[in-house]
């Protein structure tokens, strides 16, 4: 079985998401800074109307993956509520400054997420690291559950060949989830030459604004799409 996660910035679109097909849901707020932590009552929302597993991000902000330590404590509370909430899983994601893994501050993310069952996906800020293979053993050894990358590159078809390396090297030892670009036409055809097991999209398009002027500009926005989402999921259905 292939999942198919979906990342969803409204409890709309992931319920959308959810109806047709979606394995796993990555809750984000302002998806165009990357996407930050959602507020704690869509949350506590999303897992109470679903039935597949809901992965917040645990992001206090955009820009850079270096955080405060004010921002580390934020992010500690977030993963804890989330944990409350119901969740399933969080997604985390810090560096140091010289582009390594903060490995003593995500580790103390991870532990709090154990506390509640919970697993963990690192997020892209893998991409960005100075050396992705220590990066990928630095993860294996905080103990996440998965990686979310595009192999470094704009997108994961572009990193198809990096991405089945590091499947190689990751050896069943994390989940190596591809991620960015992703569409029912490519889909299929990442996970097949990278040997991955779950794949990450957001699948969505720009909606008009439901104001009274649709016309206005600057008040579109995206949401989940049901015939991309549903194309995708008969397509990696056809995998096997």
């Amino acid at each position: 079985m292939i999942t198919l996660e979906v990342a969803a910035e409204s409890v709309q679109s992931a319920a959308v998401a959810a109806r047709c097909g979606a394995g796993r849901i990555e809750f984000c707020a302002d998806m165009a800074e990357g996407g930050t932590t959602p507020s704690y009552g869509a949350i506590r929302l999303l897992c109470r109307e679903l039935d597949i597993p809901v992965f917040p991000i645990i992001r206090p902000r955009g820009g850079d993956f270096v955080f405060t330590d004010t921002e580390f404590r934020t992010m500690a509370e977030d993963v804890r509520l989330c944990g409350e909430a119901g969740c399933k899983g969080v997604v985390i994601g810090m560096l140091h400054p010289d582009g390594t893994v903060d490995k003593h501050r995500s580790g103390r993310l991870v532990e709090i997420a154990r506390e509640f069952g919970m697993e963990v996906t690192f997020h892209r800020a893998f991409d960005v690291c100075r050396d992705m293979e220590q990066a990928l053993e630095d993860l294996i050894g905080l103990g996440c559950n998965r990686v979310l990358t595009s192999g470094g590159q704009p997108t994961a078809e572009e990193g198809i060949g990096r991405i089945a390396r590091l499947v190689k090297l990751a050896a069943g030892r994390i989940s190596v989830m591809p991620g960015s670009g992703v569409t029912p036409s490519n889909a299929a055809r990442i996970i097949q030459e990278t040997g991955v097991h779950e794949i990450h999209g957001t699948l969505s398009s720009l909606t008009g604004s439901g104001a009274y002027n649709p016309g206005w500009a600057g008040y579109e926005r995206r949401a989940a799409d049901p015939e991309k989402i549903e194309l995708t999921v008969r397509n990696l259905a056809e995998l096997g």
